[in-house]
């Protein structure tokens, strides 16, 4: 059932030498275009790199080596506003997506399509992993790809036949997420630690990286400066001005 598989999930980072073939990611590609999207502009695209030197090379700019190179399949999942000029350009018009809602609206759209990509490939028994690291360099990124104006890669994602399993990672307790007629920040103060300790038995006795830490502690050192400040330049040149 979707439920069992969606509860499931674990990311993969280690896959047998399986490469997917062209009909196996055109089908899954197509089941992911099912997502729901925003005023049916479906503002994203997908490039499968199986070019060896290209999946080299964003594994070296993603600095994502082992899962880059070992997946069978490694694709980077972007927002795209260029399909929409060519679409405004076939009627005489100049679309406008140079603001922050064309922004959400891309990146919506391109998480909703991916989280779909997701579970296609995890009902047919591959393994996937999200990777952000490809935000790490997104101009070099672009420019291997050749991806033109109004287009930015948002995170790539690979999927192979898992080498591996790791166990599935506790999630913050569902009252901690949600909220019943306004926002409420006192539960916190109890709801945390009890995470905290949760997440910190799950770290010792996992069966790989095992770690000593806890989820506050995470969020704290990984939040406590700003990350990757080189995109909003990136974004402007790609058009992006959020007006």
């Amino acid at each position: 059932m979707v439920i069992e598989l969606i509860r499931s999930h674990s990311s993969v980072r280690s896959y047998t030498e399986k490469q997917l073939s062209r009909e196996e990611v055109s089908e899954l590609v197509e089941i992911a275009q099912h997502a729901a999207t925003s005023h049916f502009v479906q503002a994203y695209s997908v490039v499968w790199v199986t070019d060896k030197e290209k999946r080299e090379k964003l594994a070296e700019l993603s600095r994502n080596p082992k899962q880059m190179l070992g997946a069978g399949a490694v694709l980077l999942l972007c927002a795209d506003f260029s399909r929409l000029s060519h679409a405004g350009k076939m009627h005489g018009e100049s679309i406008v997506f140079d603001n922050a809602e064309s922004l959400i609206v891309g990146i919506t759209d391109v998480g909703l399509f991916a989280q779909n990509l997701a579970l296609a490939a995890e009902s047919k028994g591959y393994g996937i992993c999200y990777i952000g690291g490809v935000r790490n360099e997104m101009e070099a990124i672009s420019d291997l790809v050749e991806l033109p104006n109004g287009v930015f890669p948002v995170y790539g994602m690979t999927m192979g036949v898992p080498a591996e399993h790791n166990e599935v990672k506790p999630r913050l307790p569902v009252d901690a997420i949600l909220h019943e007629n306004k926002y409420d920040e006192v539960k916190y103060d109890e709801l945390l630690p009890t995470y905290d300790k949760e997440i910190e038995r799950y770290y010792k006795n996992r069966s790989t990286n095992e770690k000593s830490t806890t989820w506050t502690k995470g969020m704290a050192v990984y939040l406590k400066k700003p990350q990757r400040l080189h995109v909003r330049s990136f974004l402007e040149k790609k058009g992006f001005h959020l007006k």
